[in-house]
């Protein structure tokens, strides 16, 4: 039987060396005194050694998709320079700042030092590693070919985590300039345009009727702000619960999301991008194309290509070329069953998956900047009518008195 390892830790230390220059650094080890021992056998005499605090504002950072993905790259790195497994995950691990980071590093260690294989211990954490992860590096170790397999999947991530990025970053920006200028808005309402209404109390004469409806929204928001807040926020809960836990919901939004204009484009180019990379990285894995396309139901991320890639699999299991079925379920593009079906015929299909999953990753790259740059001037009309007819309504009443006097 196995013994379980010893838990490592990070060290931080201080010390001089062989010519009695002061140097420091970091260095994992079980104890101080072990520690201490590793660096004189460096020429290195060791004068503090003491655990590595935790930064209160890291203590709790989350574990990122990105960080996984790098996780991943550096494990690929390590094999290929034929880097022991454990050693592996020592290097690896003293290099994140993220405290939850490293600790999921070690648990991976102890689980491998233990007698489990990799692919096993990666399955004790799901929230990190999911089933197309696990399965492709138990594909690895079962072929003895665990650094080209880490190596293709760190890829994948890399890939997918950048796509993700670029639809965050066509979505996020229009949503946060929305809401800023709602926000300028209501402080407008609420604060300022009471002020001028104390003004116009003093007029004596009957004021515009642009003026009028603004001072009508102002007093209602002055009244009812609480209910607008509650509201705003009680349909947000309720749209983040009924999302994550009515399915219908979840797919009837997915959807509404392809029939948007422009972002609807994108998010149809996206999936069709994680379609074919996920794809392409399963099958050059060496995954059965029926068992491969289980895996790639799960990753495209939209309900429609969900359900199409489900019916190309059971198609495909009856003896369907895979090309012939993509153009069956009317969702797949052209272009992409065109060259799945050149990679078929000359045998070569995880090359030509990975060239359309690079061509429509660049489309949705182009799309977004172009929606970034159009959207700009947009927003910038959409904020001066927003606040410029505000201050037009409160100084209206002015210019027409003065124009009287």
């Amino acid at each position: 039987m196995a013994q379980k390892a010893v838990k490592t830790s990070v060290f931080t230390w201080e010390g001089t060396n062989k010519q009695g220059a002061k140097i420091k650094g970091e260095l994992s080890g079980i104890s101080p005194a072990l520690v201490k021992a590793q660096l004189r056998k460096q020429g290195v005499n060791p004068q503090k050694v003491r655990k590595k605090s935790v930064s209160l504002f890291s203590a709790g950072k989350k574990i990122k998709p990105m960080d996984i993905a790098l996780f991943t790259r550096q494990m690929a790195t390590m094999m290929k320079a034929g880097v022991p497994l454990l050693q592996s995950f020592d290097i690896i691990g003293e290099g994140f700042d993220n405290p939850n980071m490293r600790k999921l590093v070690d648990d991976l260690k102890q689980d491998v030092a233990a007698g489990n294989s990799f692919a096993a211990a990666l399955r004790k954490k799901p929230q990190y590693f999911d089933d197309l992860y696990c399965n492709l590096v138990d594909s690895g170790e079962q072929s003895g070919a665990l650094e080209s397999l880490l190596d293709r999947v760190a890829t994948y991530k890399e890939k997918t985590e950048a796509l993700k990025a670029k639809i965050k970053k066509a979505m996020n920006y229009p949503i946060a300039v929305v809401l800023i200028a709602v926000i300028v808005s209501a402080i407008l309402l609420i604060k300022v345009v009471p002020q001028f209404q104390e003004v116009f109390a003093n007029f004596g004469a009957e004021l515009p009727a642009f003026t009028l409806m603004v001072i009508g929204i102002s007093e209602a928001l002055q009244t009812w702000w609480h209910v607008v807040l509650l509201g705003l926020f009680g349909t947000a809960y309720a749209f983040k619960t009924a999302h994550g836990k009515s399915e219908g919901f979840r797919n009837w939004f997915d959807r509404f999301l392809l029939k948007v204009p422009v972002v609807g484009d994108i998010l149809y180019k996206s999936a069709v991008a994680r379609f074919a990379r996920t794809l392409a990285t399963t099958f050059a894995a060496g995954v059965p194309l029926v068992d491969a396309l289980d895996s790639v139901a799960g990753a495209t991320g939209n309900v429609v290509f969900r359900n199409a890639t489900m019916k190309v699999k059971n198609d495909v299991s009856s003896g369907m070329q895979l090309n012939f079925s993509m153009r069956t379920t009317g969702t797949f593009p052209s272009m992409a069953i065109q060259m799945t079906a050149i990679g078929e015929e000359s045998g070569s299909l995880d090359e030509m998956l990975a060239k359309v999953a690079t061509f429509y990753e660049d489309e949705v790259d182009n799309m977004v900047d172009g929606l970034t740059a159009l959207m700009e001037p947009m927003i910038m009309a959409v904020l001066g009518v927003l606040v410029g007819g505000l201050i037009i309504a409160m100084y209206l009443p002015i210019f027409q008195l003065g124009a009287v006097v």
